[in-house]
């Protein structure tokens, strides 16, 4: 079937099922606003703009950008962190954790996904009812679409999420894990991701915080260099420090001081410590992801608590709760009536 064919039977279909479709939200020029729709291998407007679409997915941006190093991440991880791929509800726990309600209470909420990798937490909000719009900056836009399939309640295209081919607040609820961190600037980014959310709608974003560790390890060193390197050649140096150290943290999985000692000089991410139902071969699977996640990224910013709550008290929002978890802020809040969208 052809890309355009796709998204006509995807649109045909929803249209069958009444408010669903009423309340999926059509993509819009993220320079003029104005209105899209397929017209053979592109996304089109009155004004002569074109998007193209490239196997089924709408491309709004023409490269992988900064986010190149994901792309190549998801393509050879697709489904690492999938609960139905690992039999354990560990993204779900997170996401619901995360959002500070069980999942079914977004069942028919237009969500928007920014930075939806492989589709990890992408799978669970479609499966719970959501109406869910994923985008993503990188090619792991193809890899969620394999993951999640022609579903009437999910699109995914691949764009930037400061600058989302949204209206603005069209969504109830915008999700964005493990994302903002690495983006140019978290305060940009969570600014352009307020202006997409409905008066009343609830905003979830996490974000790395400063921890002692990241002083006492080699691991920022590592990651100095490989940055610098292409995705490919970087992966092949961390596949290779994952093949040396992996099987070292194993070993001392339930010894302490040797694991604090190890994680020390290892520059990998390794989790096997800790009291989760995964077997060894998935454990290094983690591992080789995170690791490779870890010392490649472009971007790595930095949040306390209070800049997080700072940042969202000064766009308006109210609700708000941030807390601390290990090396991650975790925040919600709402956007209340009256509230201008930021430009």
């Amino acid at each position: 079937m052809h890309a355009p064919e796709q998204i006509r039977t995807r649109a045909n279909r929803a249209a069958d099922q009444g408010t669903t479709v009423a309340a999926m939200i059509g993509f819009v020029s993220p320079r003029t606003g104005a209105p899209l729709w397929p017209d053979g291998d592109a996304l089109v407007s009155a004004a002569g703009e074109r998007v193209p679409i490239v196997r089924g997915i709408p491309r709004f941006v023409p490269s992988d950008d900064y986010a190149e190093a994901f792309g190549l991440q998801w393509k050879l991880h697709a489904r690492t962190q999938l609960d139905s791929h690992t039999g354990a509800p560990l993204s779900a726990r997170r996401l619901e954790r995360c959002a500070g309600l069980p999942l079914e209470r977004l069942a028919g909420l237009r969500v928007l996904e920014p930075g939806c990798g492989a589709g990890r937490f992408t799978e669970l909000l479609v499966s719970a009812g959501a109406l869910v719009h994923a985008i993503d900056l990188s090619a792991a836009v193809d890899a969620n679409q394999r993951n999640i399939g022609d579903r009437a309640n999910y699109t995914v295209a691949q764009a930037d999420l400061r600058a989302a081919p949204f209206p603005a607040e069209a969504f109830d609820a915008v999700v964005c894990l493990g994302v903002l961190q690495h983006t140019p600037s978290p305060e940009q980014s969570i600014a352009a991701l307020w202006r997409l959310l409905a008066p009343g709608g609830l905003l979830v974003i996490d974000h790395y915080t400063w921890t002692l560790s990241r002083l006492t390890k080699l691991g920022p060193l590592y990651r100095m260099i490989l940055k610098r390197l292409p995705p490919a050649r970087a992966r092949r140096i961390t596949d290779a420090l994952t093949d040396v150290f992996f099987p070292l943290h194993w070993a001392v999985r339930r010894v302490r001081p040797l694991q604090m000692l190890l994680s020390r000089v290892s520059p990998c991410l390794a989790y096997c410590h800790e009291p989760v139902p995964l077997t060894r071969e998935q454990h290094e699977d983690w591992c080789r992801l995170d690791t490779y996640d870890e010392l490649t990224d472009q971007y790595k910013g930095l949040r306390t608590v209070g800049q997080i709550r700072r940042t969202l008290a000064a766009l308006g929002a109210t609700e708000i709760h941030a807390v601390r978890r290990r090396n991650l802020v975790e925040a919600t809040c709402r956007k209340p009536a009256g509230v201008p969208c930021v430009a």
